[in-house]
């Protein structure tokens, strides 16, 4: 069995997940090397995963990693500001490379990461898990059989229960997110983008903040704040109703939180079809909701990752038709195994097309950017790649 050697630069959670996921998919696949600023988390998380760390090399520079080592290939987990850089360095070396989102969060760096790509032989999947879930599968199918007719219109919505994360962990500093169409909505764009198989050509936007705003001191922890016990976003609030506390315990309702906490977008399509998309970071338990609506003349899709549900109303005869995955078990609506699995497979020579391609997350982060660009001017805005 043939052994992989992977290269992680930037340890973090997602990535650090992603990569025990490719161990699952193939036995054969090691950690050879990380490249991250903080050893001693590192070693946390490690330790925390089941992972021996005693044949793990420690990098501080990712230069200096890839030239000494001989890596199969390298996956990215830096803060998002880091991820082009750090992408254009694989991508220079032909590594195939596994790309955390968004691939970029400004305009820069979205066009040397293109450039780049271009002159680059590196296969590369992008974490994009929502457009190869089961539930994307399979509207995807029904969508291209041709059942509710060609695509005409669609609504997509994000309505997101845990919106505390964007407030009040290292997210809440917006110089680094760059909002939230960069965070949330590239992957929702990615996926309208696949589902309906056409090219957006122009985009409009607003965002609001409305809820995650206040007077409280700059750099205020629940913990030391009067109102721990009354707050509704607070850790001791939240582990009072049973709730899982993602976020990193900081006022969600200080001077220096960032980021605004809904956002809404309409994109024009090539054809003159066009689409709307909403997210809002502060609706919470069952008012959660992730998917699409999809219209065409026979009929109607729509589906909902959350309820992990997917119905079509057709319009012409008194008939739905109603589906059900199981996706409980797994992350991203199961969409995350087979991102691990293609990138693996396409390691090993088994597959040779990437099932999330760095076209498609250039794409997605120039729309999130336009978008943002729209709502900061009220103007609309050009995708021109």
């Amino acid at each position: 069995m043939n052994k992989l050697k992977v290269g992680v630069i930037g340890y973090g959670d997602r990535i650090s997940y992603m990569a025990d996921l490719m161990c699952q998919v193939f036995p054969g696949v090691s950690i050879s090397a990380i490249t991250d600023i903080n050893e001693a988390r590192v070693m946390e998380r490690l330790a925390k995963n089941s992972i021996d760390s005693s044949n793990i090399k420690f990098y501080a520079d990712a230069d200096e990693m890839m030239n000494k080592e001989e890596l199969d290939c390298v996956l990215i987990g830096t803060r998002c500001s880091l991820h082009t850089s750090m992408a254009i360095k694989v991508l220079k070396r032909d590594i195939p490379l596994f790309l955390e989102k968004p691939v970029s969060t400004n305009d820069t760096d979205l066009i040397a990461l293109q450039q780049a790509s271009k002159l680059s032989k590196s296969p590369v999947v992008v974490s994009f898990p929502l457009r190869v879930t089961p539930l994307a599968q399979l509207a995807k199918e029904i969508i291209e059989s041709g059942k509710i007719g060609t695509v005409e219109n669609a609504i997509a919505f994000n309505h997101v229960p845990y919106g505390g994360v964007y407030y009040q962990s290292w997210y809440r500093d917006e110089n680094e997110t760059q909002g939230l169409f960069l965070q949330k909505a590239t992957h929702d764009f990615d996926c309208l983008n696949y589902l309906v198989g056409k090219k957006p050509v122009n985009i409009c936007a607003m965002s609001s903040k409305q809820i995650f705003k206040g007077s409280k001191a700059a750099g205020l922890h629940c913990i030391d704040c009067d109102e721990y016990e009354t707050c509704l976003e607070s850790s001791h609030t939240i582990k009072t109703h049973g709730g899982i506390v993602v976020h990193g315990g900081q006022c969600c309702f200080s001077v220096d939180t960032g980021n605004e906490d809904s956002g809404s977008a309409i994109i024009l399509y090539e054809d003159g079809m066009h689409v709307t998309y909403n997210q809002n970071f502060f609706a919470r338990n069952k008012a959660a909701a992730r998917g699409a609506k999809v219209f065409g003349y026979n009929g109607t899709l729509e589906f909902d990752w959350f309820k992990d549900e997917l119905n079509v109303f057709m319009h012409h005869t008194p008939r739905v038709e109603s589906y059900k995955v199981d996706t409980e078990m797994q992350s991203h609506g199961g969409g995350d195994e087979v991102l691990a699995k293609n990138f693996i497979d396409i390691l090993r020579g088994k597959e040779t097309i990437s099932v999330a391609p760095i076209e498609a997350g250039i794409l997605s982060a120039l729309m999130c950017l336009k978008a943002k660009e729209s709502a900061q001017t009220m103007t609309f805005q050009k995708i021109l790649l």
